[in-house]
C-alpha cells in the first residue's frame, strides 16, 4: 500500500481531495506493519498540528479508509482497513498488543459474530490479546 498509486486510488475510491497530509499519512501507514496512534502520526511527520491530524484521521475513519483500535493502555490506535466502507466497519479481527514493543497489530483472525441479547445492540466490538510480536519474539 506504501507505493503513491495505491495510495491515489485509495482517496479516489473514496472521493477524498488529495492533499499533501492525507498523502502523508496515508504512506507512514504502508510503511508500518502495525496501528498508530495520533501521537505516533504527529511525531513521524512534525509539519502538522494536532488538529489537522485528527480531522484527518476523523475523515478517514468516516470514510472506512482506517479502523479504531482502543489498545491495553486506553489510547486510540488506527489500522488500514481491509474492506470497509463509509456506511459500516467490516473489520472485525484480532488485535494484539505486544509487551515488549507495546506496538498493536491486526492479526488474520475473524472473531465470531456475537449475538446481541433482546433488547441490546451492538455497535461495535472487538478482541485485543496481549503477547509478544514476531519481531521481538526473534
Amino acid at each position: 500500500m506504501s507505493s503513491e498509486n495505491a495510495i491515489l486510488k485509495i482517496l479516489e475510491g473514496h472521493k477524498l481531495r488529495k492533499t499533501k497530509i492525507r498523502l502523508e499519512i496515508l504512506q507512514l501507514f504502508g510503511e508500518r506493519n502495525y496501528a498508530l496512534s495520533q501521537n505516533d502520526i504527529e511525531e513521524s511527520l512534525h509539519t502538522y498540528d494536532r488538529v489537522t491530524v485528527y480531522r484527518t484521521l476523523k475523515s478517514f475513519e468516516e470514510q472506512g479508509i482506517i479502523h479504531r483500535i482502543i489498545d491495553d493502555s486506553g489510547i486510540s490506535k488506527f489500522a488500514i482497513c481491509g474492506s470497509c466502507d463509509t456506511h459500516q466497519h467490516h473489520d472485525k479481527h484480532v488485535h494484539l498488543s505486544c509487551i515488549k514493543c507495546g506496538n498493536t497489530f491486526c492479526l488474520d483472525q475473524a472473531l465470531p459474530e456475537i449475538k446481541a441479547p433482546k433488547g441490546y445492540t451492538f455497535l461495535n466490538y472487538s478482541l485485543l490479546v496481549q503477547g509478544i510480536c514476531e519481531n521481538c519474539n526473534k
